[in-house]
């Protein structure tokens, strides 16, 4: 009982943190009983996941980019341009996949500096500067695809990005085993962080949940990743895709979560004057989140693309609005300030899994985007609320 009060009131003071845990829970089951448990079948779940890779990655640069209280709306069509650019490296110059990868990521940190150029030095807003910035991309794209209108792949290593699976060294009981390897390693050191979070808080009289509640929280949550894993691993295992979105969630938790320019960034967030006053430089703080942005958007790209197997047209349209929205329903604040990257990984699921539960029930198209809207606003509505509550 005691651990049910605590539960409760901790779910209540963190209901931000919790509540998009909650809402993607409630999403799955209703889904899996609606579908008669074909939501949650290995298939669908990693094909999910897999969907959801281009979209996540961008997600967690946004996440950065809302927290400092800017926007960028370039990033969808940026996306779709330099994976244009992969295309034509690999297929009209004959530059292996090796090469290929870097550079592009390298073009997007300096699309990066343009941006944060416009908004740091020049003083133009995001809005606007990122605004102009996704017309420039549009047209590029359109440039570089016009005259085949769509770029085709036929590379198997840049395409094994988007589509492939890390290799069964065995099979134990039908279940891939480095996929299995790979999940026991995410849960040790989910739990590694957690024990070293509460660490530090306890030397500095922070005050943390009780040892039976954090206990729990370990149980449940590494449960979830079990479970996940056990799907994933009956079907082909951990992809490319899934990887490397861990690796940048990883390198972005620890980035926010346990290092000074992480600080920074959240302080600029919450008070960019008071941030200044106090040494911190607004300027620079914004050039690495753009630059940050950029070069997630040059990843962003590559997935998609290797995904496709292929460059066209539209490749990157509504990117932008998708990574925004898995922002917001991930936590992250209108107000800046506030935001996790997990948070916003988690956001992106939710969203996917909303597509993905409602294309297997056979919603309309224009149903999809009127629930997708709606929850949406619900996100914004919530943080207002909230802010109002703690305030």
């Amino acid at each position: 009982m005691k651990l049910l009060n605590e539960a409760k009131s901790l779910v209540k003071v963190n209901i931000r943190d919790y509540g998009m845990y909650i809402a993607l829970f409630v999403i799955m089951l209703t889904f899996s009983i609606l579908t008669d448990g074909l939501f949650m079948s290995s298939r669908n779940i990693s094909n999910l996941i897999d969907a959801t890779g281009y979209i996540a990655v961008l997600a967690v640069g946004m996440t950065l980019v809302i927290v400092i209280r800017h926007i960028d709306l370039s990033v969808g069509f940026a996306a779709g341009f330099m994976g244009a650019i992969a295309a034509i490296m690999l297929t009209q110059w004959g530059a292996p996949f090796y090469i290929t990868i870097p550079v592009i990521l390298i073009l997007g940190i300096v699309i990066g500096l343009f941006n944060s150029f416009l908004v740091a030095n020049l003083g133009i807003p995001a809005f606007v500067s990122s605004l102009a910035a996704m017309l420039i991309f549009r047209g590029a794209l359109l440039l570089v695809t016009e005259k085949t209108g769509t770029i085709i792949i036929k590379d198997e290593h840049f395409n094994a990005i988007g589509n492939g699976f890390l290799p069964a060294i065995a099979h134990v009981g039908g279940l891939n085993l480095l996929s299995l390897i790979l999940g026991a390693i995410v849960i040790v050191l989910f739990i590694y962080f957690e024990f070293s979070k509460r660490r530090n808080k306890q030397k500095y009289n922070f005050e943390v949940i009780s040892g039976g509640m954090f206990a729990l929280k370990l149980v449940f949550v590494s449960a979830i990743i079990a479970y996940v894993t056990w799907i994933l691993a009956g079907y082909n295992g951990f992809s490319w895709t899934v990887v490397i979105v861990m690796i940048v969630v990883v390198i972005y938790h620890i980035l926010t979560s346990s290092t000074v320019i992480g600080r920074h960034i959240y302080a600029v967030g919450s008070n960019p004057e008071a941030a200044n006053l106090s040494g911190i430089s607004v300027k620079k703080i914004t050039y690495f989140v753009f630059c940050s942005m950029g070069l997630l958007s040059a990843l962003s790209g590559i997935l998609f693309t290797s995904r496709l197997q292929s460059a066209t047209t539209t490749a990157g349209t509504l990117f932008e609005l998708d990574a925004i929205a898995a922002a917001y329903v991930g936590g992250v604040s209108a107000a800046g300030g506030v935001g996790k990257v997990t948070g916003s990984i988690i956001g992106a699921v939710v969203m996917a899994s909303l597509s993905s539960g409602m294309n297997l029930m056979g919603v309309g198209i224009s149903y999809q985007y009127m629930i997708r809207g709606g929850v949406l606003a619900a996100a914004v509505i919530f943080d207002v609320i909230t802010r109002k509550q703690r305030a």
